[in-house]
C-alpha cells in the first residue's frame, strides 16, 4: 500500500485489513530485508508483467507469494488496492465487459456489508470472505464465479480452469449481455453471500 490507507481500507474486509496489517508489520523480519532493499532488487528484475515479477522474486529470492505481492504493490507506478479506479480501468477495458461488471455490482449492491474490490486480474465481491468474483472475457463478455455448487442453477458450471480468485468459488456463469444479469443472477449472488 502506498500513502492512501483510507482508500485501501475501503476495498478490504475486516479480515483482509487484519491480514494485511500483519503482512506489513512482519515484512522485514519475515523477508529478511527492508522494503527499500526489495525495491532496489526489483530494478534488476528482467520481467515486465506482475505475475512474472512475482514468480521471479519467489524463485530467485525465495520470497513468499504474499510478500512478493506486497513488494510489487509498493513499486513506483504500481496499480494497487489503494487505487481501485486505476485497477478497474486497466482490467475492464472493453466497454461491453465493463457494462457487465457494472450490472453485476448493481445486482449485488443491496447486500449488507458488501465490499467490492478491484484486483489486477478480477473484481472481488466480499463480506467477511469472498463470495463472488468476476473477470472480463474476450468479445465483451465476463465470467462470474460464485461460492455455490454448480448444481445450484442450470446456468452454472464448474470452472474449466483454475481462476485467480478464491477456490471456494466453485461455480461459474459466462455473461455476454447485461440483460443476463437478471433476477436469477441477483438471487445466486444473494445465496453465495449467505454462504459466506
Amino acid at each position: 500500500m502506498t500513502d492512501a490507507p483510507d482508500k485501501a481500507a475501503a476495498v478490504m474486509t475486516e479480515r483482509q485489513k487484519k491480514w494485511f496489517a500483519t503482512v506489513q508489520a512482519n515484512f522485514e523480519t519475515q523477508s529478511g530485508r527492508s522494503l527499500a532493499d526489495w525495491l532496489e532488487i526489483m530494478k534488476a528484475c528482467p520481467e515486465t508483467t506482475s505475475g512474472k515479477r512475482n514468480a521471479w522474486l519467489r524463485t530467485q529470492y525465495g520470497l513468499g507469494a504474499n510478500h512478493a505481492a506486497y513488494v510489487l504493490s509498493q513499486m513506483p507506478g504500481a496499480a494497487s488496492w489503494d487505487d481501485p479506479e486505476a485497477l478497474k480501468a486497466a482490467l475492464w477495458k472493453d466497454a461491453d465487459s465493463l457494462t457487465l461488471h457494472d450490472a453485476v455490482i448493481a445486482a449485488a449492491s443491496g447486500l449488507e456489508g458488501l465490499v467490492v474490490a478491484e484486483r489486477k486480474s478480477f473484481t472481488s465481491l466480499s463480506k467477511d470472505v469472498q463470495f463472488a468474483a468476476m473477470r472480463p472475457l474476450k468479445g465483451g463478455k465476463a465470467l462470474l464465479g460464485l461460492k455455490l455448487e454448480p448444481e445450484a442453477s442450470p446456468r452454472l458450471t464448474a470452472p474449466s480452469r483454475r481462476e485467480a480468485w478464491s477456490e471456494r468459488l466453485s461455480a461459474v456463469v459466462e455473461l455476454s449481455d447485461p440483460s443476463e444479469v437478471d433476477a436469477e443472477i441477483a438471487d445466486l449472488l444473494r445465496r453465495a453471500y449467505a454462504r459466506g
